[in-house]
């Protein structure tokens, strides 16, 4: 099994962070424009990612599985890319020396793959994206988000 690990720092009280990582607008503004569903435990989200030509390229369907309020937040990925297909997806808040501190895990991929590489880095810019949010009021959700490879 392999994980994504990635640690960031927001200037922001934590209460913002986690109504970015929790809410169908939050989540809009930093991940991907194009998102619906129940932000709810039990409820499912749905992400759809595009060109900024509107080209479908992929999506995942994420359920809920914790909220816990200014804490943690954790889904399950049960609709996507193959490699997606059960991981877990994690965000673990702490307030530390006037910052938000987001441990995100992107965890259990069955193996490291060429997407796992792709995926790494990509969540590492979708982070500075939630932090440019939380901070500003506008981040770079797909499709107006840092490219980095062919894939996207």
């Amino acid at each position: 099994m392999a994980d994504i690990l990635h640690r960031i720092g927001i200037k922001a009280p934590v209460s913002r962070v986690y109504a970015a990582l929790t809410t169908v607008d939050g989540l809009a503004g930093w991940w991907t424009e194009e998102v619906r569903g129940d932000p709810r435990v039990g409820g499912t989200i749905e992400f759809r990612f595009r060109t900024t030509s509107g080209e479908l390229l992929g999506g995942m369907d994420m359920e809920v599985r914790e909220l816990s309020e200014n804490k943690a937040v954790r889904w399950r990925c049960v609709g996507g890319p193959e490699e997606w297909v059960g991981t877990d997806i994690t965000f673990e808040l702490s307030e530390q020396d006037n910052q938000t501190i987001v441990l995100f895990g992107h965890r259990n991929w069955r193996e490291a793959v060429e997407a796992t590489y792709h995926c790494s880095m990509k969540w590492a810019t979708f982070l500075l994206s939630l932090r440019e949010y939380v901070e500003t009021g506008t981040g770079k959700p797909s499709p107006r988000d840092l490219k980095i490879d062919n894939w996207n």
